[in-house]
């Protein structure tokens, strides 16, 4: 799994000119499924997410996580971070799970996501065309892929 986070003021997800999802302060995040993804990767995945300390303290040092600040999240599947851009101008997205994978994967990691922060956060549609507004604060913009553990 990769993901983008985005540490924001405000964001929201826009479908067919009808407003999805909406959150103030909080994480915008963009998902990328991969076929080798599992449970572990989801389930370390959303204690890293929810426990970052990428949200300021009282003296303006990034030193409060999402989980302690209580922030939202908007968790948007983006299919195109798996895009290898090694061969040619036109991107391969091959590493990319087809949704008939990725949709039970994308639907798990949402109910582990929502049980690590404690309360329910709000999504994307997956395959859908989204259009997605955010006002990244900082700007805070972080990537993490589950195959990097180390």
């Amino acid at each position: 799994m990769i993901v983008v986070i985005q540490r924001v003021t405000t964001a929201s997800v826009e479908i067919n000119q009808v407003i999805k999802a909406s959150i103030g302060k909080g994480l915008l995040i963009l998902l990328g499924i991969e076929d080798a993804d599992g449970e572990e990767d989801m389930e370390w995945l959303s204690n890293k997410i929810v426990n970052l300390r990428i949200f300021n303290d009282g003296e303006g040092v990034m030193n409060v996580s999402l989980k302690d600040d209580g922030g939202d999240i908007i968790l948007v599947s983006q299919f195109t971070l798996h895009a290898s851009t090694k061969k040619g101008n036109r991107p391969s997205y091959l590493k990319a799970s087809k949704p008939e994978i990725a949709i039970p994967i994308y639907e798990r990691f949402i109910v582990i996501l929502e049980k690590a922060l404690g309360k329910s956060i709000q999504t994307g549609s997956f395959g859908a065309d989204m259009k997605v507004s955010l006002l990244n604060d900082g700007p805070v913009t972080i990537v993490i892929d589950t195959k990097n553990k180390n």
